[in-house]
Parts: structure tokens; sequence; C-alpha cells
């Protein structure tokens, strides 16, 4: 793969990360709730589940997918299903709860950052669409095996790079500390975002 194409395709990737949505609460929350650990753990799992959607593009078999309305809406309702289960986990946190949490020195061991940040990635079918169209750009019939490869790792690592580098940003200085003391209300709003994007699937 050319150079200036590679450039050009990270560039793509990167203003796909840095877009705000369901992935960036969940790993906002978990390193608030969680402690950097987990919040690592969020954002590693999801540059994996990404990957493997670029991987599953490259390979041809998101078409399938895509052309099959019935799997398309099976995953995008699995997707919803599990947006609905963090925002009310979310909304039914309690403040004393979280009291008990900043006093502790172990963080909570409810919260699953490898298991949430690779679902919430891989239940996104809108991912198979986004990456078609992205991946059109740059393969063709004659695109060898380590062109996709490249181009499937590269879009895993800048994914995980992103939200590993707002983990570390919420971890200086006294950011966390002031996100923990009012935990509740991100928790609130995380929570109420969470289930708005979940309805929103249904209802499209």
């Amino acid at each position: 793969m050319e150079l200036h194409l590679w450039l050009s395709f990270v560039v793509i990737c990167l203003l796909g990360a840095l877009s705000p949505g369901p992935s960036l609460a969940l790993v906002i929350k978990n390193t608030v709730n969680g402690g950097v650990a987990k919040g690592y753990a969020t954002s590693i799992s999801h540059g994996l589940g990404v990957a493997l959607y670029a991987a599953i593009t490259a390979t041809g078999v998101a078409v399938i997918i895509v052309n099959t309305p019935m799997l398309f809406t099976l995953i995008q309702y699995a997707g919803a299903a599990f947006l609905l289960y963090l925002g009310i986990k979310s909304l039914l946190s309690k403040k004393s709860e979280l009291t008990q949490f900043e006093q502790s020195i172990t963080p909570t061991n409810t919260i699953n950052g490898w298991r949430d940040g690779f679902l919430i990635a891989f239940l996104n079918p809108k991912l198979a669409i986004f990456f078609i169209a992205l991946f059109s750009q740059f393969l063709n019939s004659e695109s060898s095996e380590e062109q996709k490869v490249i181009m499937t790792l590269t879009v895993g690592t800048l994914d995980a790079l992103w939200y590993c580098f707002v983990t570390l940003l919420l971890s200086k200085g006294n950011v966390i500390n002031k996100l923990k003391e009012n935990s509740h209300i991100v928790d609130k709003v995380t929570g109420c975002f969470l289930i708005a994007l979940a309805v929103r699937v249904v209802i499209n």
C-alpha cells in the first residue's frame, strides 16, 4: 500500500474514531467508575471489535451482512439491547455506592471493560456499512492480502489508541477525581444518552 494512500486512510479512520458517540461515553464511564485499568481494557477491546469488523469487510463478508436485512436487523437490535442494558445500569447507580467506591483502595469489580468495549463495537452493524464505503475506495480485486491486513491493523490500532489517549487524559491531574466526585451525575447523563441511542435504533 502506497504511503500517501495509507496516510489518507489514517486520516479518515482518525476522524471516524474522534466522532463522539456511545463508545466514548462508555470509555469515560468505565474509567471513572472502574479505574484506569478498566478504561484501558474498554479501549483496547473496542479496538479489537472494530478491527474484527474491518477484517470481515476486507474479506467481503460484511457485504452479506448488509445485503441480508434479517441478519442486519438482528445485530442492530442486539446492539440496541446492549446499549439499553448499559443505560439502565448507569441510571440505577447510587451516590452512596459511588462514595463507598471512592473510599475503597481497589476499583469496583462489577465493570467488565473487555466485554463492554468489544460488544459496543461489534454489536454495531453500521460499522459494516462504514467500512464497505471506506474500504471500497482503497481495495480492488487485485489488492493483496498484505494490504488488507495493514488496513485492518491500522483501523483497530488507531481506534484503541484514541480511546487509550482519552483514558490517559482522564487519569491526569485532578480530572478523574473531579469526575469521581460527580460520578453519579456522569452515570445519569451517560445512562440517558445510551438509552436515547437504543431507542433511536429501534424507532428508525
